[in-house]
């Protein structure tokens, strides 16, 4: 039975709006996996970095937080130091001699001594902290909406925000953070995507699809254990990216 005339204007009206409101799709990063590496699967992986031949990870949970130094061949957790059972750990970067860690809803970063990860001072902060990543001049802060903070990294005081967009509409959820160039990658929490931020105006130009990541890298069956975790090693330009419980490691060479 064919629509009545008088029906069509309506549903051509609602389609027209629902074209509206899609943009451009984003554009595929390519990359190539070129091995894997042990990574502790008890830990619940919040920040990642690399620096000076080693990863430095911060991990989350109450009563199982903490900031360490890991062995990227072997895994092997070299220094830990833990975070009160009463916080939950988050983001991690690294500003020249010293390590920022986030906590959750707690408000409070503590800044750690690189070598001795002694707590040497703290900042408190409004809302929730998630991801964190250091630019060499600015600290990039998510607290997992679309909105990324850039911060001072002696202060902490917000300087600016900047929305991120996908396809012109709000990308939100953004988790962990790796500052490279003049971009910041981000994992979209509870997906596999990792996402290529313009930090000049917040516009996400690319994304990697991590679906097709080793199931032996991975931890099924736990919905907890999700993608997050990205750190750049600038001497070969290979990422390393892992998951919250994930019992590997993975590097990548982007193609883009």
């Amino acid at each position: 039975m064919p629509y009545a005339p008088a029906v069509r204007p309506a549903l051509l009206a609602i389609a027209l709006m629902g074209l509206a409101g899609c943009g451009a799709p984003v554009p595929s990063i390519d990359y190539e996996i070129l091995g894997t590496f042990p990574h502790d699967p008890a830990a619940y992986t919040q920040g990642l970095l690399f620096h000076d031949g080693h990863l430095l990870e911060s991990t989350g949970r109450y009563g199982e937080s903490s900031v360490r130094r890991v062995d990227v061949p072997t895994g092997e957790v070299q220094a830990r130091v833990a975070v009160d059972s009463a916080l939950f750990g988050e983001g991690l970067a690294r500003v020249g001699s010293e390590l920022i860690q986030l906590t959750w809803k707690s408000g409070r970063a503590f800044v750690y001594d690189l070598e001795t990860f002694e707590v040497v001072r703290e900042h408190v902060y409004d809302g929730e902290g998630w991801g964190l990543c250091y630019d060499g001049e600015s600290l990039w802060m998510s607290d997992g909406s679309s909105t990324l903070e850039r911060r001072n990294p002696q202060t902490f005081a917000v300087v600016a925000t900047m929305e991120v967009t996908a396809g012109g509409a709000p990308q939100r959820r953004l988790n962990e953070l790796e500052c490279v160039g003049d971009w910041i990658y981000a994992n979209v929490y509870q997906t596999d995507r990792i996402v290529r931020i313009d930090k000049r105006n917040g516009e996400v130009l690319g994304e990697m699809d991590l679906s097709g990541a080793p199931l032996s890298a991975r931890r099924p069956g736990d919905i907890e254990a999700v993608l997050n975790g990205i750190a750049y090693v600038p001497e070969t330009g290979v990422f390393l990216v892992t998951g919250k419980l994930w019992p590997k490691l993975l590097a990548l060479r982007l193609d883009g």
